[in-house]
């Protein structure tokens, strides 16, 4: 018994595509958005780390917690000693951070979104210990961490 393993010859291919163009439009897009978060995270500026690793950090590093949130936001309720430049205002009061400049800083906002463009911003200012707090205040919260008001 003898297997054939060319299914389509290659007329009939190019009749497959020109027939389902859209179909194949649609494939790739779908496979391009679902990798876009996962590539997003590869050339992001800083990295992602949880609550656990951000306690540990503030414990042992005395990392500096940067609230990039409204100033609404931030009046709602805040991580414990968090300084607070909305990120609209990043890149003109940056240079606030400048006397934490040795040690790590730990980017949230309130689901981790806006963070990751703060720590594009912090990067192009020439801070290289930077961290996006991975579900930003709300995953902090929810782990039942304290927080100001």
């Amino acid at each position: 018994m003898r297997y054939h393993f060319a299914f389509v010859s290659s007329g009939t291919t190019v009749t497959f595509v020109q027939n389902n163009w859209l179909l194949i439009m649609v494939f790739v897009l779908s496979g391009a958005m679902l990798s876009w978060s996962y590539i997003q995270r590869l050339l992001a500026a800083g990295r992602d780390i949880g609550t656990l690793e951000a306690t540990r950090l503030i414990n042992s590093s005395h990392a500096v917690l940067l609230d990039v949130r409204e100033t609404k936001e931030y009046e709602g309720g805040r991580l414990p000693r968090a300084l607070h430049i909305p990120l609209s205002q990043l890149a003109t009061r940056g240079s606030e951070l400048s006397r934490h400049a040795g040690k790590p800083i730990i980017v949230y906002c309130m689901i981790g979104n806006r963070s990751r463009s703060a720590n594009a911003a912090l990067a192009r200012l020439g801070f290289t210990d930077v961290y996006n707090l991975r579900g930003g205040y709300k995953a902090w919260k929810d782990a039942g961490l304290p927080v100001e008001k």
